[in-house]
């Protein structure tokens, strides 16, 4: 009469030296790979053991060279990335959170049995037993969504909510970022130390100075706040009236402005310098000439855009 009431005190102890084992054994296979399960048909089973009291990340991939599948190659450095760092929390916490990767090659019947015709996939499958069973009776895996990218950092935040305590993962040093950086930093100052001369040269603000001028005068802010194009359909390049401007314009305005000025600045400061009358004589007429000239196709093209306009010098 006492066998049956034993058989029943023991099996509950058996169920759960049962699940200690599988457990254990879970532990060892994690422990063998960096925190990683590498699965095949039945370990895989084990994982996902319908009474299991832990929760699993399990990662379908296909990374054998004759399936061609580039995207698992780029995301599986990133899983091994979080499934290390997961590998570094305490044991009480680690051993009821697993993480473990199934590919093709190994578990195509399980593929098949879930329906996956493409790769990498990640399922979490949540505890069905114990306290961290989901509150909410959901037991149906939670499937990892690729829209955060292929980068471990996005993975191991959104796994975490799945996970007993956060995944401490932390993202490496970007050599090749702060190489570049340096790089970029050294040789911005050897650029500095050979072109600081021609920076402390006033000529080259003054330069630099005029030529803004010239091309703001021109028009080159009022075109870039409209958005008006370089020419219009037919290649005109000269838009008629006070308020239209055209790309080309503002440049064909600023040399003209720039000609002028040019012409100015050789009959006001360069020529009175000769000391040959003949080469001063030369000059004079030269930059005359030249003053007279682009004035005239200054007001030729004013004659253009305001039709009407009934004053004119050469042109």
């Amino acid at each position: 009469m006492l066998l049956p009431w034993v058989a029943l005190l023991w099996l509950p102890l058996a169920v759960l030296a049962a699940k200690d084992s599988v457990r254990e054994q879970l532990v060892q296979l994690a422990a063998r790979n960096n925190g990683v399960i590498k699965l095949n048909e039945k370990t895989f089973d084990l994982l996902t053991s319908p009474d299991r009291d832990w929760s699993a990340a399990v990662h379908f991939t296909a990374l054998d060279k004759r399936r061609r599948c580039n995207p698992c190659r780029e995301f599986d450095p990133s899983w091994n990335a979080v499934a290390k760092a997961w590998s570094t929390v305490p044991a009480s916490e680690r051993n009821h959170h697993f993480f473990a990767t199934l590919d093709f090659d190994d578990g195509h019947n399980v593929f098949q049995k879930l329906g996956l015709a493409s790769a990498p996939v990640v399922h979490v499958y949540p505890a069905t037993e114990g306290p961290r069973r989901p509150a909410s009776g959901k037991l149906t895996p939670y499937k990892y969504d690729f829209t955060y990218g292929f980068e471990a950092e996005p993975l191991a935040l959104e796994l975490s909510k799945h996970t007993p305590i956060a995944i401490p993962y932390k993202a490496p040093i970007d050599w090749a970022k702060w190489g570049t950086a340096a790089a970029l930093l050294l040789s911005g100052v050897i650029t500095l130390r050979f072109i600081s001369p021609i920076l402390q040269n006033r000529w080259v603000w003054a330069l630099g100075t005029i030529i803004t001028s010239l091309i703001m005068q021109s028009g080159y802010m009022f075109t870039r706040i409209r958005g008006t194009p370089y020419t219009a359909a037919n290649g005109q390049w000269i838009a008629p009236g006070f308020q239209n401007q055209y790309g080309q314009e503002t440049q064909v305005v600023a040399l003209i402005y720039g000609l002028l000025a040019v012409s100015f600045l050789m009959l006001t400061v360069i020529a009175p310098l000769q000391k040959s009358p003949q080469r001063q004589r030369a000059q004079v007429y030269l930059w005359t000439a030249v003053n007279l000239i682009i004035f005239s196709v200054l007001v030729s093209l004013f004659r253009t855009k305001n039709r009407g306009y009934p004053f004119k010098l050469f042109l």
